[in-house]
């Protein structure tokens, strides 16, 4: 989930959740730039109890650690539905994480997108 720099919360809820959280579970998800451990690692601060989030970790470090590194792409929808904390707003846990329990998708992916802006991940 990029920056708000010319969208908002409410735009990027109906991006994501709305529209890509509708289709088949199947379609195929590309980024645009090999982030994939960057952005785990942030689902992995929101939701540290997340097994799926663990897993995708681990595939993604082996697929990054080869030579030369292997894309971590494609993702599915679905799959995407359990590891991203930007199309998870509306779990119990990641708005509990975000201190938005009981305002909604919109209020949480607010209060995560302004979390990650300055999210380093540890080392």
């Amino acid at each position: 989930c990029g920056r708000f720099f010319e969208g908002t919360a409410e735009q990027m809820y109906a991006a994501l959740v709305e529209k890509l959280g509708s289709l088949p579970k199947e379609t195929k998800v590309y980024c645009g730039h090999e982030y994939s451990l960057q952005n785990l690692a942030y689902g992995a601060h929101v939701e540290p109890d997340n097994q799926d989030i663990q897993a995708k970790i681990k595939f993604a470090r082996e697929k990054r650690e080869q030579t030369p590194p292997v894309p971590t792409v494609p993702s599915t929808i679905q799959e995407e539905m359990h590891i991203n904390p930007f199309m998870r707003v509306n779990e119990p846990s990641v708005q509990e994480h975000a201190g938005t329990t009981g305002k909604g998708g919109i209020e949480t992916m607010r209060a995560l997108r302004a979390e990650k802006d300055n999210f380093k991940p540890k080392k």
